[in-house]
């Protein structure tokens, strides 16, 4: 990796007050004792006191001055490894120091900022580093929220063989450690009943050539002469050809609540901090089996959101449209709406493949909404995090009683495959059940169409 930040420590040009602002206690007790046995001796006319009231105060200005006017030229780098970690592991911060100029260093001290939610604040202590030579030095951080968290500037701080004065020199530059939501592993189930936007992870449509393409397309040199459409060429004059196919990616969009007021508690172990996590491990898992995967909230903004539909183009890697939705659900916070109406208007109809969804607490009118959402789709999960649902064990995972089941039935009713998320519970085992509830729906509704 590039290191954060290389170049000379930035020295402070302020001074004298530098140079007084620098001094340790041992300085300013020296300083202080001197100045006392100076007026002493001028009050009791002792001029030998004077000789040493004057070697006491001069000492730490002396040391002062002189470590001040050291100039040093260090040269300092951070190298961050992995700089994208995920909630609870660790990262590598690696510092470097080098002594570009032909003299010794004395006593240095490395600090590195950091946010103390990373730990605490790393220090070393350096001992005379000589010309041209260099020290490495590191630390690990790691933190149980998610976050992007800046690492810098590295600060160098210098002190005299004595103790009297210390002087802080700062790097301008910093590096920044992104931490990801936790992705838990998912098994390739089919969730069949559904053919449009889950399957193989990929269809077959025309390739298009130009926006004044028709069906079929003019001759182009190189084209094979088995793809020549005769009846199209005895009507236009001229060489006409039959479009090749090409595998065209399905399409899953993984919507994310994030209405403040559908989810209570906060902290690593929240039912919002679930639902983050649980959209990540589906947004990576529908990625790695091929899909053209988007992430969508309740204020109807999506990531990655290239062109007009939001999704990751063909042309985009799998891992960078990957790190654009981890980075963003790195920072993902609680919204203000109140509704979902412009993740209903933001979908398409019949355009969005799989709607996979993480919902909180849903009054009558949000479930109405939701539940239309499913017209817009070709297959649609749900996981409710109700106030209800979350409060029952990990063992528990059927529907819960009163409004929250209410809210089941509707969507489900609407073609939703739904189910309550309880405190504690798997995402590996609801997908796998989610998979179980939708083979019987789609083996039901093959049994009724026979009989």
């Amino acid at each position: 990796m590039t290191p954060a930040g290389t170049g000379p420590a930035e020295g402070d040009r302020s001074g004298l007050r530098t140079v007084l602002a620098g001094l340790t206690t041992r300085g300013r007790s020296f300083l202080a004792a001197g100045v006392a046995a100076a007026v002493c001796a001028y009050v009791l006319g002792q001029s030998d006191l004077l000789r040493v009231g004057l070697l006491l105060a001069v000492l730490p200005l002396v040391c002062a001055l002189v470590l001040y006017r050291t100039r040093y030229r260090v040269a300092g780098s951070r190298r961050l490894s992995p700089a994208r970690v995920p909630v609870g592991a660790e990262a590598r911060v690696q510092l470097r120091m080098d002594n570009v100029s032909r003299l010794p260093t004395g006593l240095l001290m490395l600090q590195d900022r950091v946010p103390y939610v990373l730990g605490p604040r790393p220090r070393f202590v350096l001992d005379r580093v000589e010309a041209g030579g260099r020290r490495e030095v590191s630390y690990r951080v790691r933190s149980d929220l998610r976050g992007r968290y800046p690492l810098g500037p590295l600060q160098l701080r210098l002190t005299d063989p004595f103790g009297m004065c210390e002087l802080t020199r700062s790097f301008s530059s910093y590096d920044t450690l992104t931490v990801i939501p936790r992705v838990e592993p998912l098994p390739p189930v089919r969730l069949s009943g559904e053919a449009m936007g889950y399957g193989d992870g990929r269809q077959r449509s025309p390739a298009l050539a130009g926006e004044d393409d028709v069906i079929p397309r003019g001759y182009r040199y190189g084209d094979d002469l088995r793809r020549v459409h005769w009846r199209s060429t005895a009507r236009h004059g001229e060489l006409m050809v039959r479009r090749e196919e090409q595998p065209q990616r399905a399409r899953c969009t993984v919507l994310l609540d994030t209405r403040g007021i559908a989810f209570e508690g906060a902290g690593p172990d929240s039912a919002f901090e679930w639902a983050v996590s649980g959209a990540a491990s589906v947004l990576v898992h529908m990625l790695e089996r091929g899909f053209s995967v988007r992430l969508l909230t309740d204020t109807g903004s999506s990531v990655p959101g290239e062109g007009a539909d939001g999704f990751a183009g063909a042309s985009q890697e799998t891992a960078d449209a990957a790190g654009l939705m981890m980075d963003t659900l790195s920072v993902i916070d609680h919204s203000d709406g109140a509704g979902l109406s412009r993740a209903y208007d933001a979908l398409r109809g019949g355009a969005e493949g799989l709607l996979v969804a993480f919902l909180g607490d849903l009054d009558e009118e949000q479930a109405a909404v939701a539940a239309r959402m499913r017209q817009r789709s070709g297959a649609a999960v749900a996981f409710l995090l109700d106030g209800d649902g979350w409060g029952r064990g990990p063992g528990d995972v059927s529907g819960p009683p009163g409004g929250s089941g209410e809210r089941l039935r509707m969507l489900r009713e609407a073609g939703w495959t739904a189910l309550s998320v309880p405190r504690g519970a798997s995402l590996d085992e609801l997908w796998r059940q989610a998979d179980r509830e939708r083979t019987g729906v789609a083996a039901a509704s093959g049994g009724e169409g026979a009989s």
